[in-house]
């Protein structure tokens, strides 16, 4: 199973980036259906993230959808990446031509020293390769596999669709719009502009998908501006994304910066946070304008850490943490309409109250979860197959709302 791209799938990927909506596969897919499983930047467990290799791995392994997070390029291309800065990711380091290019700059209030897509031409980015960015997983693929675009993704996607008769969708994520938006060049002049980002992402998307709410595609972020601006241009389903920085012994959230609110909030001078906007109003407000929210996992099952070495190992860490039972964010959520898919789940870390990955999945999905976001999507279709709630069609017999969100600014 875990083999990489066949040649034969790249040569799928021309065709299949000339399919149209016309396709049945997918031009009325049932986004009604829940549990789904997200391949996280792919198969991100196996293979480097981002890659069309590890996209079809996570399709190969069973997932729903398959997520590319977006960044920009110098020359305007939307490629998947999970940061605009791209040393850990990718060989750029490794290229001395590219030496003079690394730089320091701000990203939502923090000061990095890195490469940024943004100072590369897609074709730059094209003579880069991708890496293995933790050091606990398999190293044997670096260096091996391109940097796809927007449009590779969606190409990949269509023709898995058409090769397995199983509608195979995407959740792109727009990262960091205020740094896209306000990116200046060495003249100071925009390199992009107000809403270039977004703009873009849809006429890509509608050109792809239609402007459908049955599209198998979820737009996410985590600023606020983006997703209502989106609301108003398109019926494709949106994904507000809720953070912190880490959880407290007691089971609440840590909300330290830049965990702590969504950018956009933070330069308007908001004061609203993240776990703000799973509150009773909050969530209100983000069904104003998105289709269904997407917390990091802690805020929908409360954990406590009470010492006590519950697996045996010898060992207190996070796997031991005492588990009290939903928060009530996901009745809640359920109750105003929104979807929740809930992120990261990983074979070999965040383990949250759980030391075995597939008994912490299956658990989220008893809760009631729409989807899970996972490095491993092979334990994901296992967990999901294995829980009460599989086959189910969701808690919404409608593909979305179907129709422009009630956007109350």
């Amino acid at each position: 199973m875990l083999h990489s791209l066949s040649k034969s799938a790249f040569s799928a990927l021309a065709v299949a980036a000339l399919l149209t909506t016309q396709n049945p596969v997918w031009a009325e897919a049932k986004m009604d259906q829940s549990p789904i499983v997200i391949g996280h930047r792919g198969a991100s467990g196996y293979r480097p993230e981002h890659t069309l290799e590890g996209y079809a791995l996570a399709i190969e392994m069973g997932a729903d959808f398959i997520e590319p997070d977006l960044v920009l390029t110098k020359d305007g291309r939307m490629i998947a990446r999970h940061e605009p800065m791209i040393g850990s990711t990718t060989d750029v380091a490794s290229h001395p031509e590219f030496a003079d290019r690394k730089t320091k700059r701000m990203v939502d209030g923090v000061e990095y020293d890195d490469w940024f897509a943004s100072d590369f031409t897609l074709a730059e980015i094209k003579t880069l390769r991708a890496v293995q960015s933790r050091a606990d997983r398999d190293q044997q693929y670096n260096g091996l596999f391109r940097i796809p675009t927007l449009e590779e993704v969606i190409a990949l996607a269509k023709s898995k669709s058409h090769e397995t008769g199983h509608s195979i969708g995407i959740y792109p994520e727009i990262k960091h719009s205020t740094y896209h938006a306000t990116l200046k060049d060495a003249e100071s002049r925009l390199s992009f502009g107000k809403h270039f980002f977004e703009d873009k992402l849809l006429k890509v998307l509608h050109r792809a998908y239609n402007n459908s709410a049955c599209a198998p595609v979820f737009i996410q972020s985590f600023e606020v501006g983006n997703l209502q601006y989106l609301s108003r241009k398109t019926l494709i389903q949106l994904v507000q994304l809720v953070d912190a920085d880490d959880v407290n012994a007691d089971g609440s959230m840590s909300l330290v910066p830049p965990y702590k609110q969504p950018y956009d909030l933070v330069v308007k001078g908001d004061s609203r946070t993240f776990a703000d906007l799973v509150s009773e109003d909050g969530l209100d407000f983000v069904a104003s304008y998105a289709d269904a929210i997407g917390p990091w996992k802690p805020y929908l099952l409360k954990t406590v850490a009470d010492g006590i070495d519950r697996d045996g190992d010898g060992a207190i860490t996070i796997n031991d943490r005492r588990i009290e039972g939903s928060t009530g964010v996901i009745e809640m959520a359920h109750e105003k309409g929104l979807k929740v898919h809930t992120w990261t789940f990983r074979n070999n870390a965040s383990g949250y109250g759980f030391a075995d990955p597939r008994a912490e999945m299956s658990y989220y999905f008893e809760l009631g979860v729409d989807g899970l976001f996972t490095d491993f999507p092979d334990t994901g279709v296992e967990a999901r197959d294995a829980s009460s709630n599989a086959g189910e069609t969701g808690h919404f017999g409608h593909c979305g709302r179907g129709h422009p969100k009630n956007h109350k600014q």
